[in-house]
């Protein structure tokens, strides 16, 4: 079977396809490899995936896995590649990280070239200021508290609308604080550790009164290559939501604790307010996600940040 990742190499995108082609997928990565944050970074995640950029030629030297490099407005390149390659399963990862979210390009094109499967990424932060603990995908979105946050509800929205009219099989996953290697710099994660190592200062927002539900990259790899191949059954609205989370929030003290442990090191701390547009507690009701595909995230914040560090220190001393 033949799959569309698009944003393959953004770091949720990464990995997917990894374990997509691992499986034996065929794969067509979709990227426009834009510079919100190190693009180098991203260039290196392609070569992790057998793709090198040479004599002005995106080239793939794995035989299952086809890279395009496009943004996703570009229409006509969009058509021909529908056209061309007549996807089963979209899995839409694409984003501007961090601010904006868009499912307008994909809509069409799947439309008109069917897909048995759209999966797509929405955001633990559409719940806004809930304070309902935890977070169920039955609970009410409608006060998102950021613009990012009003774009990803607006993606589930769409998506709704779009399987109600086209009958087309869509699920929307709710990510809650997703880390791991090859991350975004721009997380907390990535920032903590970097400012630690050079002996910097970490900006701990709400003066460290806060609490993620922190969830490893390989958790959210297993949920999508499960729930990929497991569309919701034919009805009027065929589509389905679902947190993906580790089920268990973490202090931000106590990460930033595991985090200097493992550098060894004592971080330099500035205690600032809380940030507009952000929220002091997530904490992810997954039991749906259970009884749907038979798992759990389960990887505890120990074993992931160790598992971070020591690429971190990896892939920066190369």
């Amino acid at each position: 079977m033949k799959i569309l990742v698009t944003g393959i190499a953004g770091f949720i995108g990464f990995h997917v396809a990894k374990r997509l082609l691992f499986e034996g997928y065929e794969v067509v990565g979709f990227d426009n490899l834009n510079d919100y944050y190190d693009v180098q970074l991203k260039i290196d995640r392609l070569k992790e995936l057998e793709v090198i950029y040479f004599e002005s030629n995106w080239i793939s030297n794995n035989s299952k896995l086809k890279f395009i490099k496009a943004d996703l407005m570009a229409k006509d390149v969009l058509l021909k590649l529908f056209q061309d390659e007549r996807f089963d399963y979209v899995v839409h990862l694409a984003a501007q990280a961090g601010v904006r979210y868009s499912l307008d390009a994909p809509q069409k094109y799947c439309r008109n070239y069917p897909v048995k499967h759209l999966v797509f990424a929405s955001s633990s932060s559409v719940y806004g200021l809930n304070s309902k603990i935890p977070f169920s995908t039955e609970d009410r979105t409608d006060s998102p508290i950021s613009l990012y946050a009003a774009s990803k509800k607006s993606n589930e929205l769409m998506a709704h609308t779009y399987s109600h009219l086209f009958k087309i099989p869509t699920t929307g996953l709710r990510f809650f604080t997703v880390y791991g290697p090859w991350g975004r710099p721009d997380m907390a994660m990535h920032l903590f550790t970097e400012s630690i190592i050079n002996n910097q200062s970490i900006k701990v927002f709400n003066r460290g009164n806060m609490s993620r539900d922190f969830t490893y990259i390989d958790d959210i790899v297993e949920s999508i290559f499960r729930l990929m191949t497991k569309p919701k059954s034919a009805t009027d609205v065929p589509v389905n939501l679902f947190n993906i989370g580790n089920n268990s929030p973490e202090k931000l003290g106590d990460f930033i604790d595991a985090l200097e442990a493992l550098l060894g090191k004592i971080a330099q701390k500035e205690l600032l307010p809380m940030q507009a547009g952000d929220v002091e507690k997530t904490y992810a009701d997954v039991q749906s996600l259970i009884d749907y595909i038979d798992y759990k995230p389960k990887t505890s914040i120990q074993e992931g940040i160790g598992n971070f560090v020591s690429w971190y220190k990896d892939y920066y001393a190369q």
